[in-house]
């Protein structure tokens, strides 16, 4: 049964917003003050047709729109596409209470983002393979994709072909593919079992041109030449399938934000730390403390760090911050602190911060909400947030990225 209704607004994640009787039903691919004929089941509606289309619509640049699930936003104006992602960020901070001073959008340009996360599923005789659909466990096969660096994006056949040649009859195959330095770092996990031929077949696909790695659950199959990433110059050896800032263009933004913000700082900590991205550049200028859980991309920074002119003393310590966040005794000792960590945000670590005599605090974030929840925390614990920059690392998408920062 079909429905006409006129999309009143946008929701957190990008679907218009109407009401039936009251009730909410979300609409993805639709924009406000639109007329549009739904399918509907439940609160979510399935797009048919826009009666009335709104003066921000546009002709979205990508043939799988709609049907891939990772973008969710190619049919708004550039305007209206960079209005909702800051407001997305100032209607976070809004909802706890703060109304801090929230920066334009930075920008992200197309072809740009070197990690793809790719999927596939055998369903019958086919191999399927490509990106899940929104909400679904359906995987939309792709031919071309506008949002990778072209080093991915021209190799997407390849790709496919090594899927196909190591996928389990029964799992869903995951493929991590980042661009790097020396080449493609391809991480697959759920495979198939390894036997001997097998492994001859995928040893053969592997070799080809521009391939640095290539890793099967947890195993190294093949390796040219050890990936690296490069950090403000300096060469990181990349642990497969570790943490990775999506966008390098957007790491190097979220670095101009943070890292003048601890001024003359003598000790600073970088908690959450990864392979060190911040670590390595803070430390041209401040003595470092890096913390982070993932024992390969310590080992990584600390290879990293050694043997470069010029950077300040970094130590690194293995923690896991959920369970046993650095104490404010410990954290006294610090006059800066920059903290990145995954999307549930740091909430038991801020609380020990609060109580800290911290000077300055630097937040990167991929989840407006736990970062919102975080500086309120900070906040209510005598701190000041001077600014809020959101940061387009995730293109025509919902999510976004900020940087928060704080002083005592």
């Amino acid at each position: 049964m079909t429905e006409r209704l006129t999309i009143e607004t946008l929701g957190q994640k990008g679907d218009g917003i109407a009401h039936v009787g009251g009730a909410a039903v979300f609409v993805p691919f639709t924009l406000p003050g639109e007329i549009v004929e739904i399918e509907r089941q439940g609160e979510r509606g399935r797009l048919l047709q826009v009666e009335t289309a709104s003066p921000e619509r546009v002709e979205a640049p990508c043939r799988h729109f709609g049907r891939c699930g990772g973008c969710e936003l190619q049919h708004m104006s550039e305007a209206a596409y960079r209005a909702f992602k800051r407001e997305t960020v100032v209607e976070a901070f809004r909802r706890v209470g703060l109304e801090p001073q929230v920066a334009d959008l930075v920008p992200c340009a197309p072809h740009s983002r070197r990690r793809a996360v790719f999927s596939a599923l055998r369903v019958d005789s086919r191999v399927l393979f490509g990106f899940h659909e929104a909400l679904s466990h359906r995987i939309a096969p792709i031919s071309t994709c506008l949002v990778t660096v072209p080093e991915i994006a021209s190799r997407l056949d390849f790709f496919e072909k090594l899927a196909v040649a190591m996928i389990d009859r029964k799992r869903e195959l995951r493929m991590v593919v980042t661009h790097t330095a020396a080449g493609l770092d391809i991480a697959v996990s759920d495979a198939a079992r390894l036997d001997d031929k097998l492994r001859q077949r995928i040893l053969s696909l592997a070799l080809a041109p521009g391939v640095a790695r290539l890793a099967i659950d947890g195993e190294t199959i093949v390796e040219p030449q050890a990936p690296r990433i490069d950090v403000d110059g300096i060469g990181v050896p990349l642990p497969p399938g570790a943490f990775l800032q999506a966008v390098a263009s957007a790491e190097g933004a979220m670095a101009e934000i943070a890292l003048p913000h601890f001024g003359k700082a003598n000790q600073v900590a970088d908690l959450f730390c990864g392979i060190g991205t911040f670590t390595l550049r803070l430390a041209r200028r401040h003595p470092v403390h890096g913390v982070e859980f993932d024992s390969p991309a310590l080992a990584a920074l600390d290879h990293a760090r050694r043997g470069i002119p010029g950077l300040k003393p970094v130590t690194t310590e293995r923690r896991d911050l959920f369970r046993r966040p650095m104490t404010t005794k410990e954290l006294n000792r610090f006059d800066g602190v920059l903290f990145d960590p995954p999307r549930a945000g740091a909430e038991a670590q801020c609380r020990e911060l609060a109580k800290s005599t911290v000077k300055r605090v630097a937040a990167v974030s991929c989840n407006s909400a736990s970062l919102a929840r975080d500086a309120a925390i900070l906040v209510e614990g005598g701190y000041k947030l001077q600014s809020v920059t959101p940061i387009d690392q995730f293109l025509w998408s919902h999510h976004v990225e900020a940087v928060a920062l704080f002083e005592r």
